[in-house]
């Protein structure tokens, strides 16, 4: 399966993924293939058709959404809105074309078309059946057929009896809303089973069915999308808010460090200060008591001096005065020795001495 199956390297220059490749024909719905062989076949698409990249494609849809069924989409809406503007410019053809005929007539006449669709389309599934197999089904069908047919002979005979003989045998024409086909009032059962069981009718249902098919995808998708990016939104204004409200705490952080660290500093300032104003303090107190205590080391210095000097000079007196007296006494007595060599009273010597003691 794929280009790289044969190991044929040309095949593989073109990847699925390509602009030039038809993302219809990848999803097997491109009305250039379903169409191939009615009377509606438009050729050959202008795009890209290869088997080996619908296998591609199908192998990597499975791992992840390519999402290529919004390019097929407008392409089958670009197609049907084609058909169904050829469908409108029938029927105004036939309305130009066709006999005037009243609402209650038109109405008649729509039934019998109706029940003729309904016939062609019972046909066209019970003999699908009977290709396949299913014998019983098929029967079951074809005993519906011949009901439908009943009523549509009964609706017939209205339609008949509601219109002038020149008149109905003019052949009513009407515009398929499928396939935009012409059908007439007065087909017979085989014609219309060949219509609806024809390739090209069933080829536009099958169309039809798969743009349905695809619209709902695309929805869905698209709103599995945008859920995932409201998702990735939210969760991306989460994360901002998550970022600003961790900002703002790392702000409030921030300053609240910043302020424990000015109350820090402000604090070991005033520490500081309180320091140096109790160190002054202390070095005050120190210098004060060094003062007294140096005049008070002064004072004793001085009154240590001041005692001693005058013991000292107390002393130098009674020195001096027993210094006086012996000399006195030694004066006196060498004059009583004097005196005693040079034969005087000794009364004469003491009234001298005591006339010495007056004088000092």
């Amino acid at each position: 399966m794929g280009t790289a199956r044969d190991g044929d390297e040309t095949r593989q220059r073109v990847k699925f993924t390509d602009d030039r490749v038809c993302k219809s024909h990848l999803l097997d719905c491109c009305p250039h293939d379903i169409l191939a062989g009615t009377r509606m076949d438009l050729g050959e698409c202008t795009k890209i058709h290869d088997l080996a990249l619908r296998a591609d494609y199908e192998i990597a849809s499975k791992e992840r959404d390519l999402f290529f069924e919004l390019d097929a989409m407008d392409h089958l809406e670009s197609f049907i809105a084609e058909c169904d503007r050829r469908t409108e410019l029938a029927k105004k053809r036939l309305a130009e074309t066709q006999e005037e005929i009243s609402a209650e007539v038109s109405a008649k006449a729509e039934k019998v078309h109706e029940l003729n669709e309904d016939i062609g389309k019972l046909l066209a599934k019970a003999e699908q059946l009977g290709a396949e197999g299913n014998v019983d089904e098929s029967q079951k069908i074809l005993m519906e057929v011949e009901k439908v047919r009943a009523k549509k002979k009964e609706a017939e005979e209205e339609y008949r009896n509601s219109m002038p003989a020149s008149s109905f045998q003019q052949q009513k024409l009407r515009v398929c809303e499928v396939c935009s086909a012409y059908l007439g009032l007065h087909d017979n059962d085989r014609r219309l089973a060949d219509h609806f069981g024809g390739k090209l009718h069933l080829g536009f249902i099958q169309i039809r069915e798969k743009l349905d098919q695809l619209r709902k995808t695309v929805a869905e998708k698209q709103e599995k999308r945008n859920q995932d990016r409201l998702r990735r939104r939210e969760e991306r204004e989460r994360e901002e808010r998550m970022g600003r409200r961790s900002g703002s705490r790392n702000r409030d952080r921030r300053r609240s460090r910043s302020r424990d660290r000015r109350r820090r500093r402000s604090r070991s300032v005033s520490r500081e200060r309180r320091k140096s104003r109790s160190r002054s303090r202390e070095r005050d107190r120190h210098r004060r008591h060094r003062s007294r205590s140096r005049s008070h080391s002064r004072g004793h210095r001085r009154g240590s001096r001041d005692r001693s000097s005058k013991h000292k000079s107390s002393k130098d007196r009674s020195s001096r005065e027993k210094s006086r007296d012996r000399e006195k006494k030694e004066k006196s007595s060498s004059e009583r020795r004097h005196e005693s060599t040079n034969g005087k009273s000794p009364g004469g010597s003491c009234e001298k001495v005591t006339k010495v003691i007056e004088n000092s």
